[in-house]
């Protein structure tokens, strides 16, 4: 079974061009599942079927998994199914288990002035934060996924011409546009201030000692610039692009539009954002109506 998860892999890695990230959880989904049959009677394929796939599931549940958890393990176990079942035979005993139901939950949003305290907050005549600076400008700019961010080299950067070129999901590529003031702060960052970090790699934002800004740093910036800036909410690099498709919207841009700028390969991910605009409509409404209560 492991020699067919490892074959599994290499196809999500080289036929489907999956990130590295996608097919690490992948492997750690399926492989927990395979781990779990260890020492039993279920060890071969013929002997696994929906209920053994379903009784996995629900002792995980038991172990106090989200049901958002849970689907994933069980997307991944379909897709591993379906695999075998096309290259070697054999039915497909996650496809009859459904998947749990999960809830609606609204990302956080930062208002327009909360953005801009955001923004505001990294010092921008030291090199770390000028970096910062342009760091959060095109995150909120472009609504970029901070891995998108930090794989971003210079030279996929164009800044008279206001784009960059970005590597989203499965390495779709588009290119995310900047408004005038994100592309002078990134290229303030790049002509004066990044030299200075002594970059020993090409991609743009770099650490102190010069080599690539990671996921977990950018976190723990955006965290320590948000309590600067007096953010009472607790947000991440991603509430910036949440912020990012919200603010569109209320601007007047179109569904299609905001789908294309994030990079999102079906529009059914980013209706989610047409839930947060309608429930902000809704509080503003409530609050400004005359024959709301006060």
């Amino acid at each position: 079974m492991h020699a067919l998860l490892d074959a599994y892999l290499t196809h999500l890695t080289v036929i489907r061009g999956l990130s590295e990230n996608t097919v690490t959880a992948y492997a750690a989904d399926v492989s927990a599942f395979l781990d779990a049959l260890s020492g039993t009677d279920t060890v071969l394929l013929e002997h696994i079927d929906a209920e053994i796939v379903l009784a996995y599931l629900a002792s995980r549940k038991a172990q106090g998994v989200t049901p958002r958890t849970l689907a994933r393990q069980l997307s991944a176990l379909r897709g591993f199914f379906a695999f075998v079942e096309e290259t070697h035979g054999g039915p497909n005993p996650a496809r009859l288990v459904d998947s749990p139901r999960i809830p609606r939950k609204l990302p956080a949003v930062l208002s327009q002035e909360d953005v801009a305290a955001l923004l505001a907050a990294p010092d921008p005549t030291t090199a770390l934060g000028a970096r910062d600076r342009a760091l959060l400008e095109i995150l909120y700019a472009a609504g970029l996924r901070v891995s998108e961010a930090i794989s971003i080299n210079v030279k996929d950067v164009d800044v008279q011409a206001g784009v960059i070129r970005v590597i989203g999901k499965g390495d779709a590529e588009r290119l995310a546009p900047l408004h005038e003031v994100a592309a002078h702060s990134l290229e303030r960052y790049l002509k004066v201030f990044r030299p200075r970090l002594r970059p020993q790699v090409p991609k743009i934002f770099v650490n102190r000692f010069g080599r690539s800004l990671s996921r977990q740093g950018v976190w723990k910036l955006i965290k320590g610039y948000a309590q600067a800036a007096g953010i009472s909410i607790t947000i991440s690099p991603h509430t910036l692009r949440h912020s990012f498709a919200t603010h569109l919207l209320e601007g007047g841009a179109d569904l299609r539009t905001v789908q294309i700028l994030l990079g999102h390969a079906d529009i059914t991910a980013t209706t989610i954002y047409t839930h947060v605009h309608t429930s902000r409509l809704r509080a503003l409404h409530h609050l400004h109506h005359p024959r709301n209560d006060p």
